[in-house]
């Protein structure tokens, strides 16, 4: 061997013995969320705050020995990309778990890929509930822990008669108004006085749907609108409303997925008494949520805001943390055992539990729009365990989900069996 083979193959192994071991053997977190397109201004925020979490847990000394190695892809709100994104994810990028989806149309697009692979999928957002699946925790909340809530406040404390149910045209906002509709006429509301309507992702001519709504209240009895609106097409909606000189106190919106994030992007001084149902705001008032904002504004600026979907982001990972630690190892099986129990502190003063149906327990908070684009927190309650299946729909009153006990997510009540489907998206 000659000598400069010699001094070139020393140099390589000396090259290789520096490496950290970390680098030739790190976990991989798979980031899932929508970088360009529609679902862009609410999505991007949820990248970053993952990013910020494996940091932190980095700076910690990692995971199990290893370190946490970020991998970031953009399915461009583009709902089969998601599906093809996250086979990319588990098996071209071999990840160890996958944080991301914001709409139902792409969790449900994700399913399936997820569910062939044994992958493992933490959802943070909101959404229509009437799902359990054992490769998939939810992290945001179930229709009973926002929606039902927030029909509770406008009916008793806002003395609503006429509902206006506005949302964006797919999953998530048609079967949480079925539920609403279906609970609205439980309390006595006439069919009559129900108007729903759907528009694309993106609307932005709100003009006609905005006449409509003011017009259900010609005949005097109080609106309210509940808003099931996603993505920038909010943009148009709220200024339309202003537009047309409607306030707060002549028809109340409450939005199911209007934060900080979005109002950040607003003129709020024609907003100010608006809703917004949510388990987290920024203003919420807590040593935990203090120091959480306190590391988000070091990190990003101090024009940057948090919102619910980013709490119930930083609940599941340190969630899934604990439950590899406690699981010795990544496998999914082993930690999706030992997800099941495990708390953590919320952002808001109390605790989180993962369920055996894969829902977390939340706090419930009604907050009002202010000129500064916070929300003053109204009404809050004790956390609440979430419903995978509502009480409000018939075929779904008899149904539970028990991934501890009855390894099911679908469990007839009633015939004591459990029912396997297959997602058909």
């Amino acid at each position: 061997m000659t000598s400069m083979k010699k001094i070139l193959l020393g140099a390589v192994a000396a090259s290789a013995i520096s490496l950290p071991a970390w680098a030739q053997d790190t976990i991989k977190v798979g980031v899932l969320h929508s970088l360009s397109g529609t679902m862009a201004i609410s999505e991007t925020t949820l990248k970053d705050t993952v990013l910020m979490m494996i940091d932190e847990q980095n700076a910690k000394g990692g995971l199990l020995g290893k370190q946490l190695e970020a991998v970031v892809v953009d399915p461009a709100s583009d709902w089969p990309l998601f599906a093809e994104k996250a086979r990319e994810l588990l098996t071209v990028q071999d990840v160890d778990v996958i944080f991301g989806c914001w709409t139902s149309v792409s969790r449900k697009s994700v399913l399936p890929v997820i569910e062939e692979l044994n992958g493992l999928l933490f959802y943070p957002v909101q959404y229509e509930g009437e799902e359990s699946s054992k490769n998939v925790f939810y992290t945001g909340a179930a229709p009973n822990q926002q929606a039902i809530p927030a029909t509770d406040y406008f009916l008793d404390e806002l003395g609503v008669e006429k509902f206006a149910l506005l949302g964006t045209d797919y999953v998530y906002p048609r079967t949480t108004n079925n539920i609403l509709q279906a609970y609205l006429k439980s309390k006595g509301i006439p069919e009559s006085d129900i108007f729903i309507n759907y528009t694309p992702f993106g609307h932005s001519d709100w003009s006609k749907i905005v006449s409509d709504v003011k017009a259900l209240g010609a005949d005097g009895k109080k609106v309210g609108v509940i808003s099931t609106i996603n993505g920038d097409a909010n943009i148009g909606f709220y200024k339309e409303l202003a537009a047309q000189g409607i306030s707060a106190e002549d028809i109340p919106v409450v939005a199911f997925s209007v934060g900080e994030e979005e109002l950040s992007g607003l003129d709020t001084s024609n907003l100010v008494g608006h809703l917004a149902a949510w388990n987290y705001f920024e203003s919420a008032e807590s040593p935990e949520n203090e120091a959480f904002v306190a590391k988000w504004k070091e990190r990003m600026g101090q024009d940057r805001v948090t919102n619910d979907p980013m709490e119930a982001t930083y609940i599941g990972f340190n969630m899934w943390v604990d439950a590899v630690e406690e699981a010795g190892t990544t496998d999914v099986g082993a930690v999706s055992d030992a997800m099941i129990g495990q708390t953590h502190p919320n952002l808001t003063g109390s605790s989180a539990e993962m369920l055996p149906n894969h829902h977390l327990t939340k706090p419930v908070l009604i907050g009002e729009i202010r000129a500064d684009g916070q929300f003053d927190i109204i009404s809050e309650t004790d956390p609440v365990p979430g419903d995978a299946w509502t009480d409000y729909l018939p075929e779904s009153a008899v149904l539970t989900s028990d991934w501890k006990d009855l390894d099911c997510g679908m469990y007839n009540t009633e015939t004591k069996t459990c029912v396997q489907i297959k997602s058909n998206y």
